[in-house]
């Protein structure tokens, strides 16, 4: 829908939308035009306006709807009152994303989604009285000390309906009811016991396994170790128990309203900015951050930080969601940085008239590096400074004539940080409606302020920005969470940042974002490891304070063990040689031969597998003149063919016109008849041709930043044997239609996943890892 479409923002409007929001809207064609059906959907089925509960509605089904088809059956539910909450909507986006085959069965998914499900007071008040009086002796002996979070917990699983503020409520009446108000006993800080000596663990840890889905150790999971965590972090609503936590006169009240708001919700956020892909070091943070939330019973945000119009690209929100639901994780809600531009322009303001920030008009270039001089206008009138940051605002300074700066020092030396730039870029959600944008320095504490954020987790190399962190939290008077940091996860022998990504794949070396060979996590899922590999890894890596380094092979390690368990084994040939049974069993004829999917265990199934006189074996599974040791096939050394009973020994050799072989013939005899062979070895008959790529290391020195290992650059220490392709190797025909991203065991030979190139006429396949670390055969 094009933005001037008449009367299009007028019926935004009448739903409720404010007008900034409507137009905001308007500037988005697909979620305009799906907002405009469902509204017109609405209107029909109501024979009048939509108000703004049945508005509210209708606008989160067009901005989070994935499927349009759904749209009709959801406007239904919502304009006829079947729907009023959004703990009903959030269901029916659920139940419709996961049911997406029509038609949808009503009964179940009104079960499912709470439709027509009314829950009273009366009933708020019994399912409350009920949990109070289970506890009734022990909330009697802590008071208020109990924990009235598992009150709220129990009335909620019986009421799943139930708004949660309205819970709330009638756990606080009736516990001030049987308790009364709090005495001054009541209000005194509970002594900390003493703390019992732990065990000592294991410096080098337990092999990562899986529980339930959840990444884990032998020893501790990593919900575990998050749990852990906990005890080292303050509680929310603590934040003044933080070593360094700035207490202002303000402090205590504010989190008290954040208590109000959260309940005593753990609540974190994972940040990415939307101008390139994630990376293997982003998934500890997600693990982290999401991690955390759920090991402690909190929610999660995905929040873009998306203060850069230069940069950022639709592309990249989209791959980035992916990858987090891919990992495993489902945000409580996906924001943006700039949802919050008008409430940061506000404060921005604020901090000026408050005597905390300042115009400058220093360039960049003078401003670099840890001792630049101070700005000359740091002691400028408020006033003056208001004025030109409405004229920054207004467009009247070209880019890098004024900066809107902090009056702060931070533990790195760095003086007066920006908080605000000039950038004449239009903004992927706002457009045009601003040409200042605001810095990380500035934005990330105050949006993590907004969401009522209770534990900030970053890397450590922001450690040197906590101090602003607190500062300008407390310089506005809002809610200050805290920030924690943890080490950044690293891997040898690659490149993660973005601008040697670009330069890598402008140079050719690699073929996008998502090439194999790449650390990037839609390379790897492109590659094959599958993401409950990955989580194990971070598992396996645990939660440490310190910076670590790891060696690609333990990654690689937690995808074996994860695909031994999941992937089916299959038999392919990468470089075939034709062999002919010349006295094969069934003249004429094809033999069809189940072959379990899982040999260890064959309750998981069986797959055909056809056997003919025409079968193909590995090049290397021949030798005229064998080596020492060598036992596999050769003259006058039998070997045994997989899954079909037979041992083949070689009768002539037919070599082309280099001298090679090209083609033997051999005669089959039943296992049960002949002496045991010293090897099996796979094959294939009537196979399908497919295309394999091989994928080494990119980089052949451990650090290829490093100009002490590689002194004329990363791009020169590029691995030329990091890809190999195979365009006519052999499998079994029951891979036939294998989607992308299936993966399969190559019996003998690694794991496998189909790749996205693959068409109907011609699988490919990417090498995911090696059967072991060492392939070597003898």
């Amino acid at each position: 829908m094009a933005a001037d479409e008449p009367g299009a923002l007028e019926l935004f409007v009448s739903i409720g939308l404010s007008e900034s929001k409507a137009r905001e809207t308007l500037r988005n064609q697909a979620l305009s035009a799906l907002l405009r059906e469902a509204v017109v959907q609405a209107q029909e089925i109501l024979g009048s306006a939509a108000d703004k509960t049945v508005g509210t509605l209708l606008y989160n089904v067009a901005s989070r709807l994935k499927d349009p088809k759904h749209l009709g059956f959801l406007v239904e539910y919502i304009a006829t009152k079947k729907i009023v909450t959004d703990l009903q909507l959030n269901a029916a986006l659920e139940y419709v994303k996961s049911h997406p085959v029509e038609p949808i069965d009503a009964a179940d998914f009104a079960r499912e989604c709470g439709v027509g499900v009314i829950v009273t007071p009366e009933q708020i008040e019994e399912a409350v009285e009920a949990s109070i009086s289970k506890h009734k002796a022990q909330l009697l002996s802590e008071r208020y000390r109990f924990n009235m979070g598992l009150l709220m917990g129990e009335a909620r699983s019986k009421l799943k309906w139930a708004d949660g503020k309205i819970i709330k409520n009638e756990v606080d009446l009736q516990v001030l009811h049987l308790l009364g108000p709090k005495t001054e006993a009541d209000l005194e800080k509970k002594s900390k016991a003493p703390k019992a000596r732990a065990t000592e663990p294991d410096k080098k840890g337990k092999a990562a396994v899986v529980e339930n889905g959840d990444a884990c150790q032998e020893t501790k999971s990593l919900m575990e170790q998050l749990r852990g965590e906990a005890l080292k972090f303050h509680k929310p609503g603590e934040n003044y128990k933080t070593e360094g936590y700035v207490v202002t006169p303000n402090t205590m009240n504010l989190l008290k309203q954040h208590l109000e708001i959260t309940g005593g919700q753990v609540r974190t956020r994972f940040p990415p900015e939307p101008n390139g892909i994630l990376h293997i070091g982003h998934a500890k943070a997600i693990n982290f951050n999401f991690g955390f939330a759920k090991a402690n019973g909190g929610i999660c945000f995905l929040r873009y930080d998306d203060t850069n119009p230069e940069k950022e690209e639709e592309k990249y929100f989209t791959a980035i969601r992916d990858i987090v639901e891919w990992l495993g994780y489902t945000p409580y809600a996906v924001t943006h940085a700039s949802d919050y531009f008008d409430q940061l322009y506000t404060w921005a303001v604020d901090l000026i008239r408050r005597g905390h920030a300042y115009i400058c008009h220093q360039k960049v270039e003078e401003i670099k590096g840890h001792n630049p001089p101070p700005s000359p206008w740091r002691d400028r009138p408020v006033e003056e400074s208001l004025l030109l940051f409405e004229d920054m605002r207004k467009g009247k300074f070209a880019e890098g004539e004024a900066t809107l700066r902090m009056k702060l020092v931070m533990e790195d030396g760095k003086m007066d940080p920006v908080a605000y730039r000039i950038k004449y870029t239009p903004h992927h959600r706002t457009g045009d409606k601003w040409c200042i944008y605001p810095t990380y320095d500035y934005t990330h504490c105050l949006c993590d302020s907004i969401e009522n954020i209770t534990h900030s987790l970053c890397t450590k190399e922001f450690q040197a920005r906590r101090s602003s962190y607190f500062w300008l939290c407390n310089a506005l008077d809002v809610y200050c969470p805290v920030q924690w940091e943890y080490g950044r996860l690293n891997l040898l022998y690659t490149v993660v940042s973005k601008r040697k990504i670009i330069r890598l794949v402008d140079s050719g070396a690699v073929r996008d974002w998502d090439d194999p060979r790449l650390f990037t996590l839609t390379a790897l899922r492109r590659r094959g490891f599958p993401a409950e590999a990955i989580n194990n890894f971070c598992a396996r890596v645990g939660v440490t304070v310190a910076q670590c380094t790891m060696e690609p092979h333990m990654l690689e390690a937690c995808v074996r063990e994860v695909l031994n368990e999941q992937a089916p084994r299959v038999m392919a040939v990468l470089e075939p040689l034709c062999v002919t049974i010349v006295n094969f069993p069934a003249p004429h004829k094809t033999l069809e031969i189940d072959v379990p999917n899982f040999p260890a265990d064959e309750t998981k199934g069986f797959h055909k597998v056809p056997f003919q006189p025409t079968i193909y074996i590995e090049q290397s599974d021949f030798r005229e003149v064998p080596e020492k040791g060598y036992k596999r096939l050769a003259p006058g050394q039998p070997v045994g063919l997989r899954h079909t009973g037979y041992v083949i020994a070689v009768q002539s050799i037919t070599k082309d016109t280099n001298g090679r072989v090209k083609e033997l013939e051999v005669t089959c005899t039943k296992s049960e008849a002949a002496e045991k062979p010293k090897a099996f070895i796979h094959w294939v008959s009537n196979p399908l041709v497919c295309e394999v790529r091989q994928y080494e290391r990119l980089f052949l020195h451990k650090n290829p930043e490093d100009p002490a290992e590689v002194p004329q650059g990363f791009l020169s220490d590029v691995n030329p044997n990091s890809l190999s392709v195979i365009e006519e190797a052999l499998v079994d025909r029951s891979v036939c239609g294998a989607k992308p991203f299936t993966k399969f065991q190559f019996e003998r030979l690694g794991y496998f996943s189909v790749d996205p190139d693959s068409t109907g006429a011609k699988l490919v396949f990417n090498r995911t890892v090696t059967l072991k670390e060492d392939p070597g055969k003898v």
